[in-house]
């Protein structure tokens, strides 16, 4: 992050530009936060694209905006300037519960740490997702147990986080992101808890799963060792984003 006196600039407005019809877009997006007499800069000018079907993987220090990118894109946080679609709907303007809904039909988030609740099943960790949405958690039961399927735990459904691996629990954690079939997959640091053998396969049922269901995943790693598997590779250095590896084209 870096600091500058400048008061940020106003949001654009809806309907400008061009919308992708899905996948992940930020376009010329800055966000600032106060800092004593002037603002501190989280994301600098930044644009991303992330078509469906492909994997985008975000590298940095600590402290340069990473985080801030994967709040943003949830529509977590506003940005000061720049444009948020997802899926195709602009973000901008939207009231708080338009964003929430949009959240919980739309996006999906594969938190660091996998918080499991310690007296619920592999399958009911996945399952509870649905109540979250409304739905009876019991009418989620089968494509729960498809996504451990998916992810590799089918055998595992009736265990509690207790009986399962730093591996397993992690898979539990990207099934259970994938329930409401979200368009776009936010992913932080999904390795960092996990040697490189478990780090590995994390990465790579990741990829297969994105290109398998056709979300645009974004992926904070600081595990630059199995960066061959994704589609893109860009670099967040005081806000600002490069590409070390030009995106994939739009499809």
């Amino acid at each position: 992050m870096k600091t500058n006196s400048a008061t940020p600039r106003p949001r654009t407005s809806p309907g400008i530009g061009t919308s992708p019809s899905a996948g992940l877009a930020l376009t010329d997006v800055t966000l600032t936060y106060p800092d004593g007499t002037g603002r501190l800069t989280a994301l600098d000018d930044v644009c991303l694209t992330v078509p469906p079907g492909s994997v985008t993987a975000v590298v940095g220090p600590s402290g340069s905006g990473k985080s801030s990118l994967l709040a943003v894109a949830a529509t977590l946080i506003s940005p000061d300037v720049g444009r948020v679609v997802i899926d195709g709907t602009d973000t901008t303007g939207m009231s708080r519960s338009e964003l929430t809904t949009l959240r919980r039909t739309r996006v999906g988030t594969v938190f660091q740490q996998p918080n499991l609740l310690p007296s619920l099943t592999a399958v009911e960790q996945v399952q509870v997702m649905a109540h979250l949405d409304g739905r009876p958690p019991r009418a989620a039961r089968p494509r729960a147990l498809e996504l451990l399927d998916a992810v590799g735990l089918a055998d595992q459904a009736a265990r509690r986080p207790h009986q399962l691996s730093g591996g397993q629990r992690q898979r539990v954690n990207i099934a259970r992101a994938l329930l409401n079939e979200p368009a776009v997959l936010l992913v932080d640091e999904p390795t960092s808890a996990l040697d490189h053998e478990r780090g590995a396969a994390v990465l790579d049922l990741l990829t297969t799963l994105t290109r398998r269901r056709a979300t645009a995943t974004v992926l904070v790693t600081h595990d630059r060792a199995h960066l061959d598997a994704v589609d893109a590779v860009a670099e967040m250095l005081d806000g600002r984003l490069s590409f070390r590896r030009d995106p994939p084209p739009s499809r």
